[in-house]
């Protein structure tokens, strides 16, 4: 067994930890891992490359800083971070230095045949960062999301604001589909794509557009779902793409005879609700996937007093728990002034900060969040059982299908060490857990050993 710890408080992080004795003066608590009952599936964790992420990469850095960050950020050698899934804007978010989409006519009149979509305002800053970072990791999975359709598609006749016209409900699916092209030409592949991002809110300064249930099923279900259907491979469609605070949104999507059987998974948002609405859709719909596809750390409650510990349990591990395949933290990098960005959050936080003025990377809190997972658990590993429940101590455990190893992350809330004793099958450990710590705890396997999958549970 390998133990990595990280305590916020003394401002240690993934120290890989010498065989110790454990004092007496420790509470104990027990955990059992059983590798025989098997959830969910892992895609992968990482966070968006934003405008302003792929910007700041590549005019903030030199060349070779640059390429060191990215496979510190992809690889897995040298404990990179293993970063294996991120996301993608359609057009500009709040975190773009310009609001606009791909398809603005010089005019500003409607053009339904997409003559005028580009993706160059792309090529400099996402399409190389993008290109960079899957050849440092070729398996990496790239989900992308609209804010707004082009304002000539829109009620408002602006990116900030309105909804989709009904006549033009083809031609955003023509227009995601552009995308998918245009960036196949560049050699990035689009694993999934989502409608709107949070199509139950429009912004006041921002780009944004309400988007309801059925129109969201109408537009799958009729338009885009069946363009995709006629391509090998073709990207997966997640409805919702926002807070947990409505499931019904999703599961009135689910519960469409035409859109449903386009539609592989629910991808949710951190800002509102409780995360156990994941596993109230999961449960009703269970054949289809889960991913937190946006939670950015930041400078409010109760980030700002939770900290790193708050971001491992509440943000990461209990969205696994309640049968998330992936998380994306939303901007993987940002400057010392939390942007660039127009509008939108002027208090968000990037999974590393880059200061533009020396040229400087800071690693925070959701990096260190996401490194006790991305590290360790691989693209395809299954979350396993691992039961015992305490007062102030969280857990999740998977078995890796490549190499057959276990893998425990455990937080201890508690201001008190717990000696956590484990028993997996028939043997047994135990390990330290100091008071409010992060523990990424590794057994190598035998692959041999690993048992069929069981769904059921």
């Amino acid at each position: 067994m390998s133990v990595w710890l990280t305590q916020p408080d003394s401002h240690s992080r993934m120290q890989l930890q010498s065989p110790a004795a454990h004092p007496a003066a420790a509470s104990s608590v027990a955990v059992q891992i059983d590798p025989a009952r098997r959830m969910q599936s892992i895609v992968g964790f990482g966070a968006s490359v934003t405008d302003a992420s792929g910007g700041l990469l590549q005019t903030a850095l030199s060349d070779s800083a640059r390429a060191s960050l990215l496979r510190e950020l992809f690889g897995r050698a040298d404990e990179g971070l293993g970063l294996s899934l991120t996301r993608l804007t359609i057009g500009a978010s709040d975190f773009s230095r310009t609001h606009y989409s791909l398809d603005e006519p010089p005019d500003g009149k409607p053009d339904p045949t997409l003559a005028h979509f580009s993706v160059a305002r792309n090529q400099a800053d996402v399409i190389p960062v993008m290109q960079q970072a899957l050849a440092i990791n070729p398996q990496l999975r790239v989900m992308a999301s609209p804010w707004s359709a082009p304002a000539w598609m829109k009620s408002s006749g602006s990116l900030i604001g309105g909804t989709l016209l009904p006549e033009y409900e083809p031609v955003l699916a023509q227009y995601l589909l552009r995308y998918v092209d245009a960036y196949a030409a560049h050699d990035i592949p689009i694993w999934a794509l989502t409608l709107q991002n949070e199509p139950g809110f429009e912004p006041a300064d921002y780009p944004g557009m309400r988007m309801p249930a059925a129109q969201r099923a109408r537009v799958i279900g009729t338009h885009l779902g069946p363009l995709l259907a006629a391509r090998h491979p073709r990207p997966l469609i997640f409805d919702w793409d926002h807070n947990w605070d409505e499931p019904q949104q999703p599961m009135q999507v689910l519960a469409d005879a035409s859109a449903a059987p386009h539609v592989a998974g629910v991808a949710w948002h951190c800002y509102g609700g409780k995360v156990a609405a994941q596993s109230d859709v999961h449960d009703a719909y269970p054949d289809k996937l889960v991913i937190l596809s946006e939670c950015s750390g930041g400078d409010w409650e109760p980030v700002r007093s939770g900290g790193l510990l708050w971001l491992t349990r509440n943000v990461i591990l209990d969205a696994i728990r309640d049968w998330a395949s992936g998380v994306v933290l939303w901007n993987l990098a940002l400057d010392q002034d939390n942007g660039p960005h127009l509008g939108g959050c002027g208090t968000c936080r990037g999974v590393v900060t880059i200061n533009t003025g020396d040229g400087t990377i800071s690693r925070n809190d959701e990096y260190w969040a996401l490194a006790h997972f991305s590290r360790f658990v691989h693209p395809g590993a299954v979350r396993i059982a691992s039961t015992g429940m305490f007062d102030g101590l969280h857990h999740v455990a998977f078995a890796n299908t490549d190499d057959g190893s276990i893998v425990l992350v455990a937080v201890n809330e508690r201001r008190e060490a717990l000696t956590v004793n484990i028993r997996i099958a028939e043997t047994q450990y135990a390990a330290l857990l100091p008071e409010r710590s992060i523990a990424t705890l590794r057994w190598s396997m035998s692959p041999a050993a690993m048992l069929h999958p069981d769904r059921s549970h």
